[in-house]
Order: structure tokens, then sequence, then C-alpha cells
């Protein structure tokens, strides 16, 4: 047995330096990713503290250089950004920083892609730029700080993982302090004013804003009941949501009538208008087509004073249908007043309903009557698209501002698109590559 024993020793002794090769490969791999992460963290922030003061520097009426700028800063914070999810942080709180650079990455965009000649950027936003140069420098040193210590100390990263990983507390952990004293520094920062570009990522929905009056536990039984087609008010449970605060609601529960399946609602405390509501279920066949699917939702909006709504767009998962519907008023499609409805493909039962965007956005607008014609901005598209349908419609754009726009459905390349031309001045305001069921369910 002596030379099989042998064998099968020097057997393990093989496999086990074979194992340990490729885990000391597969380690000192994801120790020198974590080197590239933060060296190129820490030249980008140093980067974006030269771009941000080379666009304070030049003349407030160099619009082409402004936007160049512009641009880089928003290049730079979406790159260092990258870096960030590339480190081992996902266990540290960095989220003050990270959040500090997602603000100035949108700030500088939104700020880019406006017409610098005619909405020059504003003394609260040049404000702003300079806090925000002042505020880089703080952070690029810190970190040039800490690139240092590491350089000089030999320090790795897969340290700091098993560190975070174990939740072990080794304040003497240089890297992990570095970053924690870089979010500590951002957290203390004074709240900048952005300037109206961002207004609408700082604009929080809340329930409060509702139009209405406060409902009451009563008055939403009545409202479920009805919807549901229920006559014992007794059957309908309902729990208070959020009391007093600015997202109040209220959940029901109740059963399917003749079946013991439960459906959820959620309505609005201000106003009592529905939010959602749901049927879970399971289904196993697909027997209605796309006609039969789109009338199945239309008829339920009717029946539900969702009056008034187009398709715009179909998804489909799991045999059931998701259509999302916008309103339209004297024939103008608006795009924010949107409601999804789910269809069950086996019957074309309604299983499902989100109506948060139509809540807060189906509202009286007054909009002017637009500068150019259907025809005339239709010159400003690729001549080679074929338009198959064609409409008018209120979309949000990039800046969050509501645009009065010709929309136009067609396709090129073998492509079908979706484009919106700005009715005013005849610009591209949005440009959506469709699916053939979009198109097919919106014709």
């Amino acid at each position: 047995m002596f030379p099989v024993v042998t064998l099968l020793l020097a057997g393990a002794v093989l496999w086990g330096y074979q194992v340990n090769q490729e885990k000391n490969s597969i380690l000192l791999k994801a120790e020198n990713q974590y080197q590239r992460a933060f060296h190129d963290l820490s030249f980008h922030v140093d980067q974006l503290q030269n771009v941000l003061g080379s666009s304070l520097a030049i003349n407030s009426t160099s619009h082409a250089s402004q936007r160049k700028g512009l641009v880089n800063v928003w290049r730079l914070t979406s790159e260092a950004r990258n870096e960030i999810n590339q480190l081992p942080l996902t266990l540290m709180p960095f989220n003050k920083t990270e959040e500090f650079l997602s603000n100035m990455a949108n700030f500088s965009y939104r700020v880019a892609v406006r017409d610098l000649t005619k909405e020059p950027m504003t003394p609260d936003e040049m404000q702003s730029l300079s806090a925000l140069f002042e505020r880089s420098k703080e952070i690029s040193t810190e970190l040039r700080d800490v690139q240092s210590k590491v350089i000089m100390n030999n320090l790795r990263w897969m340290d700091v993982e098993v560190a975070l990983a174990t939740e072990e507390k080794q304040m003497d952990n240089t890297i992990i302090d570095g970053f924690q004293t870089v979010d500590k520094k951002v957290s203390e920062y004074e709240d900048l004013n952005w300037g109206p570009s961002m207004v609408g990522i700082f604009e929080k929905r809340s329930y409060q804003a509702l139009a209405g009056a406060d409902t009451t536990v009563d008055e939403v039984k009545q409202k479920a009941a009805k919807f549901l087609g229920i006559s014992d008010l007794a059957s309908i449970q309902v729990v208070e949501n959020g009391n007093g605060n600015e997202y109040s609601s209220f959940s029901v529960t109740a059963k399917k009538p003749g079946t013991e399946e439960e459906i959820s609602i959620d309505y609005a405390k201000k106003g009592g208008g529905m939010i959602w509501f749901m049927i879970p279920k399971t289904v196993n066949e697909k027997n209605i087509d796309l006609n039969q699917t789109r009338e199945a939702a239309q008829k339920f909006l009717d029946a539900n004073e969702y009056s008034s709504m187009v398709p715009i767009s179909y998804d489909e998962y799991q045999n059931v249908a998701s259509l999302t519907f916008a309103g339209q008023h004297d024939n103008i499609i608006h795009y924010p007043e949107k409601v999804s409805v789910m269809v069950a493909l086996d019957n074309g039962e309604i299983v499902g309903l989100q109506a948060s965007d139509y809540l807060f956005e189906h509202k009286t607008r007054e909009i002017k009557k637009p500068d150019l014609t259907i025809e005339q901005a239709r010159s400003s598209l690729n001549p080679g698209l074929m338009v198959t349908n064609e409409a008018t419609a209120l979309i949000k754009n990039e800046l969050d501002k509501e645009v009065l726009c010709y929309q136009f459905t067609g396709t090129i390349n073998g492509v079908d698109y979706r484009i919106f031309l700005n009715a005013d001045t005849g610009s591209e305001e949005k440009v959506e590559v469709l699916k053939a069921v979009d198109a097919d369910v919106s014709a």
C-alpha cells in the first residue's frame, strides 16, 4: 500500500498547490482591479477640479466653451461614480459623496443640453459652479492624501474588503478612515441653490399636494366596494399608512367576489384617488390576441372613470400583458398622464392597475397654439423615415419641462421609431425606439 499512499499524498499536495495558486491569482486580479479603480477615481476627481476651474475662468458669454466644460464635468463625474461602484464600499457609508457626484452630473448635463444663447446660466448657477469647484478641490485633496498613504505603505484593498465583510471595527485602517473622512466632509456641506434646471430632480411627489379633502376609512370602503362590486362592507379591510405624513394612504384588502383570491388596493388619503390595485394570479396559457387585450383594457378604463385614454406601449411577462395608456384631450396626447393596465392573457381579466402618474398629472392645462403646423414640422424629419402615424402630444423633455410636440411614428433602416418634434421650433425633443408590438398597439 505504500506506493499507493505515496501517490495519493503527492496528488493531494499537487492539487492543494494548484488550488492555492488559482486562489492567489484570483485575489491578485481583484486587488489589481481595486487599485486601478481607486487611482482612476483620484485622477478623475483631480481632473474634475481643473475642468470646473476652467469653466469659471472663461467669459460668461462664451456659451460654446461653457457647454464644452459642463459636458466634461458630466463625463468626469459619471466616470468617478462608476469607479466608486467598482470599489468594495457597499458595506461602508459613502452615500453622501455618491449623491454629491450624482447631483453634480445632473446639474452639468441639464445646463449643457439647453440653449445657453437663449437661456444663459443664472447667477445662482454660476455661484453653484463656484461652490462645486471649492468642494471638488477639498475632496480631491482628501483622496490624494489617501492615495499617498496607499502607495507609501503598500496598502491592499483586499484587507478593506475582508474588514468590511467581517464587520471588524478596524479604526486604524487607513483606506476606510480616509473614505469615511471624505463622506463626513461632504455631509457637512451646505445645500446648494442648483437653479431652475434641477427643480424637477429635488421635487418630491407628495400625496398632500393632491387636490381634494382628506378621505375617511368609511369613504375608502365605499370606493373599494363600488370598484370591486362588493355589497358587504364588513368584508373589506382598510389600514391607514403613514398617518399625518406626506405619503398618507389607505391599503385595502378584500376577497374577489365568488372566489378566495385576495385583492389589494391602495388609495391616497388626500382626495381618495386610487394609486394601484393588484390581483395575484398565475396565468398558465395565452388565449387572446393583441386586439382583444387592448379592448379589455380600454373597456376597464372607460368603466372606471379613466376616459379618453389611448394606448402607447405594450409589455408581456408570464402570460400577463401590461398596456400603458396616456390621456388624450382636445386631440393632444398627454404623456405625463399615464396608467398601466395588467391583463391576464388566458381570459382577458384585469389583474392590476398602476395609476400613480395619472393621480399626480391629471389636471387642466392651458396649452397655447403652436407656432408651427404639423406639415411645417414634418419637413424637419429625416427624409428616409417612412411615417405611418402622426399626432400632437404633450411630453416632458430631458429637463423635466412639459413641451408641446408633434409626434411622428415611422420606420427607417428596418426599425420603428417614435419621434417628438417641438411644435414651436421643429427641433427634436425625444426619439424612442419602438418594439413592433408598441407600434401595433398604438396604431
